[in-house]
């Protein structure tokens, strides 16, 4: 017969607790009881085991993971780059004035309409002149007494019917009676005010009626075809401009349009503060839509035109340590066959902007593909998909599209 072998362990385990605990406590702890105890104590750590250790899995796993993102592309191209200075400038009228009457008077006639285009010697404010056309008249007819006076003179002396003195005073009395007539004619002049150019004119100071003073600004005149622009360049780049060169500006007032013209003077000295040399141009502006006192873009072409390597501006992140692009990397294929990417950060130097589109100097070779946009959530390395669906601008000259 076969000897079953006694379990004790409990049993004596129970002894053992038993010992340290009171007398009436002693029934509760059992061999099945303490059984019982560490199966639920094993299964509870199994199951908490379970559940942290998915736990580091799951965050081994997400630390990991990369998703794949969505960009756009473009394949880095070689053009014919010109190089172009920028420059901020001031609009001026070729002639620009504002009209002032030289003596002071009662207005009687207003010649002109605010903004009107008017020609050189147009009557604009008449001022009242009837004493002094009065006077005038009186000088004229006592300067031409003294020429009937003089004339006699001039048969006698011949025959020396008079003196010398006689024939002398009388040239004189002649002079200064016409003298006299011109000044007051003048007078009467200064209370006509025309305008000294062509040009238009703007509003209007005074009205009808009103008794203006010497020197006081009547309206004012402007002449806006052609039209200057001033416009500061940097010494050094002095040498690549000569009178003559093209200029295209551009303004805020008309986005997208673009105004013609060509350099016409040069300052003879550069701006110790600045060292910059201030250059005029001459603007063709037969629609006169640019007004004088305007801020402007003057846009030179310098130098001669080169192949660069070119790129949307959006593709560039700027950064204080260094400007950078992301190459889209071909790595194999799908499992459905497609091509797969991963996206590779890499430092460029960059040149000059032209519109959409920015020169790189180094950093990028022609045909690489280039992530144009969707790189700000890129990770060096990180798998890409590229959706080429909607092209984003670059162009050299982009012109505003009326939506």
């Amino acid at each position: 017969m076969a000897l079953r072998r006694k379990w004790t362990w409990p049993g004596r385990l129970s002894d053992r607790i038993g010992r340290h605990l009171p007398p009436q406590a002693t029934r509760f702890v059992t061999p099945r009881m303490i059984v019982m105890l560490v199966s639920v104590t094993c299964v509870l750590l199994l199951v908490f085991g379970y559940i942290a250790g998915r736990g580091l899995l799951i965050a081994s796993f997400m630390g990991n993971y990369v998703p794949v993102q969505t960009v756009s592309t473009v394949h880095a191209r070689v053009t014919m780059w010109q190089p172009e200075l920028h420059s901020v400038g001031t609009l001026h009228a070729v002639e620009g004035a504002d009209l002032a009457a030289e003596i002071a008077g009662l207005v009687t006639n207003i010649g002109f309409r605010p903004g009107q285009d008017v020609g050189k010697g147009a009557l604009l404010v008449q001022l009242r002149d009837d004493s002094d056309r009065a006077q005038l008249a009186a000088l004229r007819a006592s300067a031409m007494l003294a020429a009937q006076t003089f004339a006699r003179d001039q048969e006698l002396i011949k025959s020396d019917a008079i003196s010398k003195t006689g024939y002398d005073t009388a040239l004189a009395t002649l002079k200064n009676a016409e003298a006299q007539a011109a000044a007051q004619a003048a007078v009467v002049e200064k209370k006509a005010i025309r305008a000294p150019f062509s040009g238009r004119v703007g509003i209007r100071q005074v009205d009808v009626g009103q008794y203006v003073a010497a020197g006081q600004v009547l309206v004012t005149l402007q002449q806006l075809d052609p039209i200057f622009v001033d416009f500061q360049v940097p010494q050094q780049q002095l040498s690549q401009l000569s009178v003559g060169d093209r200029v295209a500006l551009t303004t805020d007032a008309f986005a997208g349009k673009t105004f013609g013209g060509e350099i016409v003077a040069f300052d003879p000295k550069v701006d110790l503060d600045t060292r910059n040399v201030r250059v005029r141009a001459a603007i063709a502006n037969p629609g006169k839509q640019l007004l004088p006192g305007m801020f402007a873009t003057a846009i030179t072409s310098i130098g001669r035109p080169s192949l660069r390597v070119t790129l949307p501006q959006t593709a560039l992140s700027f950064n204080p340590y260094g400007d950078t692009v992301f190459l889209a990397i071909k790595t194999g294929k799908t499992k459905d066959g497609q091509d797969s990417f991963v996206a590779r950060q890499r430092f460029v130097t960059v040149g000059e902007t032209r519109g959409d589109q920015i020169a790189i100097l180094s950093g990028v070779t022609p045909n690489d593909i280039v992530i144009s946009s969707g790189q700000l959530k890129l990770k060096n390395g990180a798998p890409i998909k590229i959706n080429n669906s909607v092209s984003l601008p670059n162009e050299p000259a982009p012109v505003p599209a009326d939506e």
